[in-house]
């Protein structure tokens, strides 16, 4: 299992307010795949904090969620995902990944082939979605501003990962 994330940061762009903390990319985190890795995946967040857990795809617009961070598990396929809105990076997404996405930064799905999701939040957390749209902010950005970090690192757990790298 990788330990070391891939970062990224991202700047406000005006309409996706991104994040001061990295998105992390674990790149090859589990070698589970179909089925039996968005078990393993959904386990693995669950016994880390992670819950209210879907399986699902990414959405085709940028989106981001102001009201909790998020978690991806890719339990098969790819997608080129673009991420941090449209002056952020287009990132190659590939099954026995996970990517830990902090509240405000954008992702879209580019473009996909049998890509299977396992995503989950911090403490089980209700989440919004918003586009960076009028209106959205300065909301979005308060409910972000609120947010504590997360207990534990949906991967690694409670001393490692985002636990040191978000501080």
């Amino acid at each position: 299992m990788q330990k070391t994330p891939k970062k990224l940061l991202f700047k406000d762009d005006g309409q996706i307010p991104n994040s001061k903390f990295p998105l992390l990319i674990y790149k090859n985190a589990f070698e589970e795949r179909n089925s039996a890795g968005a078990e393993w995946i959904e386990s693995r967040f669950l016994k880390n904090g992670w819950s209210n857990s879907w399986r699902n795809g990414i959405y085709s617009f940028h989106h981001y969620h102001s009201t909790s961070h998020e978690v991806l598990g890719v339990y098969s396929g790819k997608a080129l995902v673009h991420l941090g809105g449209e002056d952020g990076e287009k990132v190659q997404i590939d099954a026995g990944d996970v990517i830990i996405i902090p509240a405000g930064v954008g992702h879209k799905n580019l473009k996909s082939e049998n890509l299977g999701i396992v995503g989950a939040y911090p403490e089980g957390r209700s989440w919004d979605l918003l586009k960076g749209e009028p209106g959205e902010r300065p909301e979005a950005d308060k409910n972000i501003a609120a947010l504590p970090i997360p207990k534990a690192d949906p991967l690694l757990g409670e001393t490692e990962g985002l636990i040191q790298l978000w501080v």
